[in-house]
Order: C-alpha cells, then sequence, then structure tokens
C-alpha cells in the first residue's frame, strides 16, 4: 500500500469495496461505515459509494493492487458521466454544486509486485492482459494474446484461473508457443507480499499444469528474457550497445 492510500483510508469515514480486500484492512478501519459486497456486485458497490460521497461523506472506494488497473477507479468515472455528476478532479477546484471531488490513488498492481519477487523480467516492453471473459468477449482476448505474442512482448497474465474458468490458460499457453520457445522463463507468483506467498519460475511449455488461481500472477517472458540463478529477467539491450 502506498502512505498516500493510507491516509485516504485513515481520512475517510466510509470504506466501500469487495468483502476479501475489505477483511484485508479490517483493524485499519474499526470505527468506519463499511460498503462491502461480494463478487459481481461491483456496480452496486461504486453506486452505494457515489451516493455516500454525494451525501457529505469522505468515501474511500479500495481496491486490491492499484484502483485504475483492472479496478474501480473506471467504473466511477463511467458511472459519474452516465449520471451527469459533476466531478473536480484536483485538490484545488472547487466541488461542483451536487457533483463530487474524486481522487485516484494510485497503488502497487500485482504485475509491479509479482515482477519484483521474480526479480526483473518488465525491463522490456510488455502487454497485460486478462483472461477472465467475464466481461470481456473470449474472442477478444485470444486476439490480444495472439498480438502481443506475436509482437514478443512479455505478457502479463491476470485472472488466469478459476475454478469455473479452467481451460483459458492452457490456450493461452498454446497461442504463445507459437511464438516462442518451449524453455521460455514463465514466472508464477501467488499471493504476492502477502500471506502464503509462492513465487516459481518454470518453462512456458509446463504453464498449464502450473498451480495457479485467481490470486496468481503469471509473467511469460519475450525471446530474450532468461534467468539467474532463483532470478528471472529480461534485458533492456545494453548488452547490444555497450561492453560490459
Amino acid at each position: 500500500m502506498t502512505r498516500r492510500a493510507g491516509a485516504a483510508i485513515d481520512e475517510a469515514g466510509v470504506i466501500a469495496g469487495y468483502t476479501t480486500y475489505v477483511d484485508l484492512i479490517q483493524d485499519r478501519i474499526k470505527g468506519k461505515e463499511i460498503i462491502a459486497t461480494t463478487m459481481k456486485k461491483e456496480v452496486d458497490r461504486v453506486i452505494a459509494a457515489i451516493d455516500a460521497a454525494l451525501s457529505g461523506k469522505k468515501c474511500a472506494l479500495i481496491s486490491s493492487g492499484d484502483p485504475g488497473i483492472y479496478a474501480m477507479a473506471g467504473l466511477v468515472l463511467e458511472i459519474c458521466r452516465q449520471k451527469q455528476i459533476p466531478v473536480a478532479r484536483t485538490a484545488g477546484d472547487p466541488v461542483p454544486e451536487n457533483g463530487l471531488r474524486v481522487e485516484v490513488v494510485p497503488g502497487i498492481p500485482a504485475l509491479a509486485s509479482a515482477a519484483s519477487l521474480l526479480g526483473a523480467p518488465l525491463t522490456h516492453d510488455f502487454a497485460c492482459i486478462s483472461l477472465s471473459d467475464l466481461l470481456t468477449p473470449w474472442d477478444l482476448i485470444e486476439k490480444r494474446i495472439e498480438c502481443a505474442a506475436m509482437a514478443d512482448f512479455v505478457i502479463v497474465i491476470f485472472n488466469p484461473k478459476s475454478r469455473k474458468r479452467n481451460w483459458q490458460l492452457q490456450k493461452a499457453m498454446e497461442i504463445i508457443l507459437k511464438y516462442r520457445d518451449a524453455d521460455t522463463p514463465t514466472g508464477i507468483v501467488q499471493n504476492a507480499m502477502r500471506d502464503r506467498q509462492n513465487v516459481s519460475i518454470i518453462p512456458l511449455n509446463g504453464l498449464d499444469t502450473a498451480d495457479v488461481d485467481m490470486l496468481t500472477t503469471v509473467i511469460v517472458g519475450n525471446s530474450t528474457s532468461n534467468t539467474y540463478l532463483d532470478f528471472m529477467y529480461t534485458p533492456r539491450g545494453y548488452s547490444k550497445k555497450y561492453d560490459f
């Protein structure tokens, strides 16, 4: 958690979030009003948070990682636009009549925390793709995987597998293997910087049998990614230009 995120939580009188994420910060939010909903209730949660803020309460809508990466910040702005709620962005701007001030507080996304635990796999260009097809059609996800693999991006995979979505990761592996060697280093990070953290590096062709879940981040290296001891890294290209 960034220092500003912690301060925003402390300053808020209302905390809104997915139940699992609210539980992670229980010790920090005692005595505050809580708006908690389960998975697939994101719209209800955001509307309730907006209504609380419109009533004059300072509300922190929390997400894991960064609120603007596969999280709630975009939905807040989308709903404000749909409902034509005036929004002020900066602290110096006055709050519009019947409007809100919205601050998107940066966080530490799983792609950054997972990468740091692996070493430095994102030193060069990378693409980030979620395998969840709850909101995005699978044919579009498949197209994005194909294009990223063809362009030799390091590929960060969010939401790789759940109990109901148990085939998409194997399909992603098969697509990437059309453009990458079978032994391409692939990082598997479960519960990055939380309890039960687990970090491993496997060859790409073993991804379909890897132990992954919704709390796992997968990072597939590009054609130059390599390992050294227990680290995974992607060269930026310095060795081609400079003598070490």
